[in-house]
């Protein structure tokens, strides 16, 4: 099942899609969004009762998948780029946090901002957690998983690498994208095997498959939450290949009018133009 946040003339709202139409759920369950109707209804994920309350998905504005959460952890140099079997791979991935104002949801503006000329784009897999969990084991971890959706991390690289810490790059207003939807556990069981593409403009860009990470997304559960308790709404972006912009032999950055297509098979498109902050 495929459940979204959106906005309907002028008011927040979640529910699911179920071809061109879709189903309000706040109307019918009482709760105020997704992230607490993922919380209270995990377990019923997938199984919604067909609910009276339906709009076109024309008339909708799709909103982040999850417009408020607890957190969301960010994971960097995360996949193989070659087969060979002398690629150095890190003990521990890089990891990082975005604050919930630096997301917007599919066909919304990525905000390029004023201060930078090498604003990146990053495709990647996104994880959503669907129940409280601390120092989980990874035997256990895909149990805690709500569905997963399409990321878009994007960077302003220079303020990025002012310093070590990623930060300030990672965290202008709505410079990331996360959708369109998120697909829920029981329909997309397995998260390895999917094919991410990232295109710009029409030109692939970026190209691999979820098998090719190097930090598995039970193994990467169970780290994050050995130091941090997981809430349910909790995102994990899984990393991404090489491609993006600084990548690119000239570096090739976002410019105003750009449109960013980020594909994983099994999930859908998410897809944004990009425009600068006035």
């Amino acid at each position: 099942m495929r459940y979204v946040s959106f906005n309907h003339r002028g008011k927040a709202k979640y529910g699911y899609i179920v071809g061109e139409q879709v189903f309000d759920l706040g109307a019918s369950t009482g709760f105020p969004d997704l992230k607490s109707h993922i919380a209270n209804r995990f377990e019923a994920l997938g199984k919604e009762p067909e609910c009276p309350a339906q709009l076109a998905l024309a008339d909708i504005t799709l909103e982040a998948v999850i417009p408020n959460p607890d957190k969301v952890l960010c994971v960097a140099v995360n996949y193989h780029e070659s087969d060979s079997p002398t690629q150095d791979v890190p003990a521990y991935p890089v990891v990082f946090t975005r604050f919930a104002a630096s997301q917007t949801g599919h066909d919304r503006p990525l905000l390029k901002p004023k201060v930078s000329d090498q604003f990146d784009y990053e495709g990647e897999l996104a994880v959503i957690i669907g129940k409280p969990g601390h120092q989980i084991a990874q035997i256990n971890a895909m149990s805690y998983v709500a569905g997963y959706s399409c990321f878009n991390d994007g960077s302003v690289r220079d303020w990025q690498k002012h310093s070590s810490q990623f930060t300030p790059g990672k965290n202008f207003v709505r410079s990331a994208s996360f959708g369109p939807w998120m697909v829920s556990h029981d329909e997309l069981m397995d998260p390895t095997g999917l094919d991410l593409t990232t295109k710009v403009n029409g030109e692939v860009r970026q190209l691999t498959n979820t098998r090719r990470m190097m930090f598995t997304i039970p193994w990467l559960i169970s780290y994050l939450s050995a130091f941090t308790r997981l809430e349910p709404g909790d995102v994990i972006v899984t990393g991404t290949p090489r491609g993006f912009g600084s990548s690119l032999q000239p570096p090739k950055f976002l410019q105003a009018g750009d449109v960013v297509e980020v594909k994983i098979s099994g999930i859908g498109t998410l897809r944004n133009q990009v425009a600068e902050t006035a």
